[in-house]
Order: C-alpha cells, then structure tokens, then sequence
C-alpha cells in the first residue's frame, strides 16, 4: 500500500520552484519600494537644498543701502534756526559725504557729534538746549548734529544707538524742519544704560511729540531705512583720518563738540552741566561774538 498524502519527487521539485519564484518575487517587489523611498527622500533634500540656495541668492542680490537721507550730505544736519536748515541732495549708496564749508562771518559754528543712548550727551543737550536756541533763532550760531551710534551694546541687544540715529534721519528726509524739536524729544525720553532700549512704536510717538509724523516716517523707523548709512557715518567719523572743521583726526566719543574749528573741552568737569561754561567757550572761540548780535553774512554751505 501507498500514502496518498506523500508527494513524488516530482512534485517536492515543483513545489520548490514554485516557493523560490514567490519569494523571488517578494523580494524584487521590496526592492522596488526602498527604491521609491530612496529616491523621495533625496528628491525632498534636493528641494530643500533649493530652495536655501534660492533665499541665499536672493538676499545677496538685495544688499542693505547705504545711501543718506537727504539734507545730511556732510553725515550732518545743519540748522540756521531751529525750523531752518540748509537742504542738501543725500550721500547715495558707496558715495561719500560732502564736508560743510565754514566761513568766518562772526558767528558760532557749533558741531556736535552725539550718541542718543550717550548720558553726557543728554547732559550736554539739557544744560545747553536753551541758549542754543536763542542763538539759532538770533541768527548768532549755526548747529551742525551728526548722529553716529558706538553704544548699541548699552541697550540689551535692542541696538538703540543705531535705530535711534536712523529715526533722526528719517526726520531729516521727510521732516527736516521738526529736526531740532525731535532731537530734544529723543533725549527728553532716552532710556536708562541696560535696559531694553525703545520700541519702534515706542520711538515713532517721541518723534511725534516732536512734531514729526506720518505713515513716511514710521515705515521709515521700521524699514530701518537708514541703518546702512548709520553704520557708513559712525565709521567714518570713529575711524577716519580727518574730522571736518576741526584739528581732530577721529572722534574719540560722545559729545564731541567743536566750535569754529575748536574742540570743546566737555571731559572737564562741569562743562557739560553748566551752559556758562560752555557760553564763555564760544565767546572766547569766535573773535568779537555776541549772542544777541545777529550776523549779515551767509550762513555755511556744504563745499562743491
């Protein structure tokens, strides 16, 4: 008798193949799929890789501007008066400021370098805010502000300095007749060394309550419109080789303040607090100099 359930040879040969073509099968089908899995995987990276190279390029090929605002071609804003000002064309992007011209016409040629974030400079702008308006405004002084930004680092990462400075230019481009008012609003709420600095928000209403508004100036303050050129003028007044107007190869620090070609000693104490001080410098500086005595001659030009 014979097992009916007990395959021939034949059969275990056929069943064999049969198992190893399944499994052949199996494993060209799982093949298959890790290779659609590898190669989605790099497809997903090479996009991602695209699109980084994309954003690279294209803020390489939108550099910051260095260009100035207009009415500062010297890196300064002239003031005649405290509402006038001479209007000069700006610096563009990579081009060079123009020096002012001084001319020896009996008046008190003030320059001042400031800091907005700089204490002593507010000394200085408090003390001196007064008597420096009755001699703008008396046509005895011209007052020439040049806003550079060194203490950054005193606002907690907020960059005060440098936003500050740029707020003051947007004022020059679009609001140079409120420049004075909004100089001494910026100083009225300078915040403490250390802290947090000023919002945007919070820089737009003191330029405000300065005078100056409107949607120009405030996309101006948050475009940070002016910050290239905030750096260009800072550098180039702390590490130059001259200072306009003066003896001076660079400025050392803030206020720097220089009348008709002479430096102002403000390390002295005193000197920033007190406005005699700092009147019986300008008298003993400019041959013959009144505060009250208006000058017929012109005031100072930017040099051609």
């Amino acid at each position: 008798m014979t097992n009916p359930e007990r395959q021939t040879k034949a059969q275990r040969q056929n069943a064999a193949r049969e198992k190893a073509r399944i499994m052949r099968e199996e494993a060209k089908r799982k093949q298959r799929r890790n290779r659609f899995i590898v190669q989605g995987s790099i497809g997903v990276a090479i996009i991602a890789v695209i699109a980084i190279v994309v954003l690279v390029v294209v803020n390489v090929s939108k550099p910051t501007s260095n260009a100035g605002p207009k009415n500062m071609i010297s890196d300064g804003f002239l003031l005649t008066s405290t509402t006038q000002y001479v209007a000069t064309p700006a610096i563009p992007h990579n081009g060079k400021p123009t020096p002012t011209t001084q001319p020896d016409d009996g008046k008190a040629h003030i320059t001042l370098y400031q800091d907005l974030q700089c204490p002593y400079c507010d000394q200085f702008e408090e003390a001196n805010d007064e008597q420096l308006s009755q001699w703008l405004d008396a046509g005895t002084a011209t007052l020439e502000i040049h806003p550079i930004s060194f203490l950054d680092s005193s606002s907690s990462g907020n960059k005060y300095s440098t936003r500050a400075a740029n707020a003051l230019a947007c004022v020059a481009n679009y609001d140079p007749q409120d420049f004075f008012a909004v100089n001494k609003a910026l100083y009225d709420d300078q915040p403490e060394e250390g802290t947090n600095g000023r919002t945007d928000a919070q820089i737009i209403a003191t330029l405000k309550s300065g005078g100056a508004s409107g949607t120009r100036i405030s996309d101006c303050v948050k475009n940070q419109t002016f910050v290239g050129w905030v750096g260009k003028a800072t550098n180039r007044a702390m590490h130059g080789t001259s200072v306009p107007n003066s003896s001076l190869t660079q400025v050392t620090g803030t206020p720097t303040i220089i009348v008709n070609g002479k430096q102002y000693p403000s390390s002295t104490a005193n000197n920033l607090t007190d406005p005699t001080i700092f009147a019986n410098f300008v008298k003993s500086t400019v041959s013959g100099w009144s505060p009250t005595a208006a000058s017929a001659s012109p005031t100072p030009t930017p040099a051609g």
